[in-house]
């Protein structure tokens, strides 16, 4: 009879338990019945969910998402489950003086936002295929992200609404999950929503991965998010400023008086521009800006699809570099460094003396191609 009780006991319990909130190991919480923690980390998320839905407002919505080389700051202690919007649909967008074309955009520009959060965060993702519209993001709208504020102040890009019905995707590489689930291809006036865990620290490329990847990567789709460690990094409190800086290859053709995606030329590896945060003079109208003796750090992708970088700051040394945003993988005293493609790094240098600082990327024809800025130093302010 004593073992029938503690039978029932227990049965109740776990029906009690069953669909609410649980704690995990280390104090992690677990929102679904099919999450479990090992080492410190959530997995087992949810099944995506893809249905049809009546949506025409803010195509970029969550607090900390941001137009590169901008960084949101996160103002919050502990983990936070973010709700991000991201939808996905065409723009004309211009990549140099003269050079447009409609590129397939995550947001609406080249690179797409970016995202910033903590390790152990979570994130509610949901995105809208609206190939098969005119998107306008240069007006406001109620609700709308950092990011596209950002894009209203901005007339580098030159954004206009074009249509170009075609299925996509969402592939975070901060993620950890099935990726035929959560990256599955979603049709024009599809939505797709799916939550992800923030299991490791860094800085990850997300992209579409519908075949062709290459190509639906070249004509746009792509960005960063930037996951800060829970413990932070160890020259956090020393900080004066924080970028993030995005690279990638064009690969545009002229036809008469517009520009085309090239997959030939993407192929052979041939870009016609390689920028850093989607424009050749990104970083050189809207130059970085810090002063004399600041420690700067800088979040740097190498977005390819294909190409390698080598970053480097001309008048400077990157103090401390930690590969891929991970604080544990450090090194020092780096002249450049090198990243292949949706490989990253952040980056920490001081500003030695006022004046101009160039960023190329030293693999030089690179650089002759578009993939160089400048940070502007003004003089040394008293701390």
């Amino acid at each position: 009879m004593k073992k029938l009780v503690l039978s029932a006991i227990a049965s109740a319990l776990v029906v009690a338990c069953a669909g609410a909130p649980q704690s995990g190991s280390a104090g992690l919480t677990l929102k679904h019945d099919s999450e479990y923690v090992i080492d410190g980390k959530i997995y087992g998320l949810p099944e995506a969910k893809v249905y049809r839905e009546d949506y025409n407002g803010p195509a970029v919505v969550g607090d900390y998402l941001t137009m590169a080389p901008n960084l949101a700051k996160l103002d919050y202690e502990g983990n936070k489950e973010h709700e991000v919007r991201m939808d996905v649909f065409s723009q004309k967008v211009e990549v140099a003086p003269g050079v447009s074309y409609n590129a397939w955009t995550f947001g609406g520009s080249v690179p797409g936002p970016v995202l910033h959060v903590r390790e152990g965060d979570r994130v509610v993702f949901k995105m809208k295929n609206r190939s098969d519209e005119e998107v306008v993001i240069t007006e406001p709208f109620k609700g709308q992200s950092p990011y596209l504020s950002q894009i209203q102040a901005s007339e580098l890009q030159k954004h206009e609404a074009v249509i170009a019905p075609m299925p996509h995707s969402m592939d975070f590489h901060s993620g950890t999950v099935a990726a035929e689930d959560k990256w599955r291809t979603i049709a024009p006036g599809e939505t797709i929503e799916f939550e992800w865990i923030a299991n490791y620290a860094g800085t990850y490329m997300y992209h579409c991965g519908t075949s062709s990847v290459l190509m639906h990567t070249a004509m746009g789709q792509y960005g960063a998010v930037v996951v800060s460690p829970k413990e932070g990094y160890p020259t956090d409190a020393e900080v004066d400023q924080e970028y993030v800086i995005v690279q990638s290859e064009m690969y545009l053709s002229q036809m008469g008086d517009s520009y085309i995606y090239d997959h030939g030329a993407a192929l052979a590896r041939d870009p016609s521009h390689v920028v850093f945060n989607g424009h050749v003079s990104s970083l050189s109208e809207n130059p970085l800006r810090a002063d004399e003796g600041d420690r700067v750090r800088i979040h740097f992708l190498n977005a390819g699809p294909s190409g390698t970088s080598s970053f480097h700051v001309i008048g400077a040394i990157f103090d401390q570099v930690w590969a891929e945003g991970d604080p544990r993988n450090t090194w020092y005293g780096m002249q450049t460094v090198l990243l292949g493609a949706s490989s990253s790094a952040t980056i920490e240098f001081i500003v030695p003396e006022e004046g101009i600082y160039k960023l190329v990327d030293h693999e030089f024809a690179d650089a002759e191609r578009g993939a160089a800025g400048a940070l502007i130093a003004g003089p040394r302010k008293a701390k």
